[in-house]
């Protein structure tokens, strides 16, 4: 597995990297079949009257993102608390992925109907920036890129449980529409799409 860790207003010493290394290798070793890359955002706030140490976590595992991140006073704690909470992610995606090979559902699963494995055709492997003139964006404003490949709701439903996002923005499979599917303040989930001309 390669793993990338990167500081975020703080340096990132030999201690730090071999705790972050050893914290997720550990937590990673089960599902090392899968994983194929690891990216580790540590940072610090910066207002000194705001004890914030963020450790934040996305994996690539076979088509799939899984991310997580926690925050704590202290940096080690966090690291902590991420690993924890990648463990039992991981170990969500690959029950899923048992019970689609056996024809079962793992107890404790939320039913979210069948999911394919993600088609490698699918997954562009051209520059995201391409043709695209550098600018700097507004204040305050960060963009990402990403590929979007076409996935039905139950797969983006899927996909909004391993991120650790309050939302997903998808690609309708049915449609081609642009779609975010989001959990709601009082349980469930809700989409939300385009309305036709």
């Amino acid at each position: 597995m390669k793993l990338l860790i990167h500081g975020r207003n703080l340096e990132i010493t030999p201690a730090i990297r071999e705790y972050t290394e050893a914290k997720l290798t550990r937590a990673i070793h089960h599902f090392e079949s899968f994983v194929k890359e690891a990216d580790v955002h540590l940072s610090v706030a910066r207002n000194p009257r705001v004890s914030q140490q963020t450790a934040e976590v996305t994996i690539y595992a076979n088509g799939v993102v899984v991310r997580a991140q926690e925050r704590s006073e202290n940096l080690y704690a966090s690291i902590d608390l991420v690993a924890s909470k990648l463990a039992r992610q991981l170990t969500r995606y690959k029950d899923r992925i048992q019970a689609r090979e056996h024809g079962n559902t793992p107890r404790g699963a939320i039913h979210l109907g069948e999911v394919p494995a993600i088609d490698q055709d699918i997954i562009s492997t051209a520059s995201l920036v391409e043709g695209k003139e550098p600018a700097l964006p507004q204040r305050g404003v960060r963009r990402k890129y990403f590929d979007m490949p076409a996935m039905s709701l139950d797969e983006a439903l899927h996909q909004l449980d391993l991120i650790d996002h309050d939302f997903y923005v998808f690609r309708d499979a049915a449609n081609g529409d642009i779609q975010v599917v989001y959990h709601r303040n009082h349980g469930g989930f809700g989409v939300i799409q385009a309305k036709g001309a």
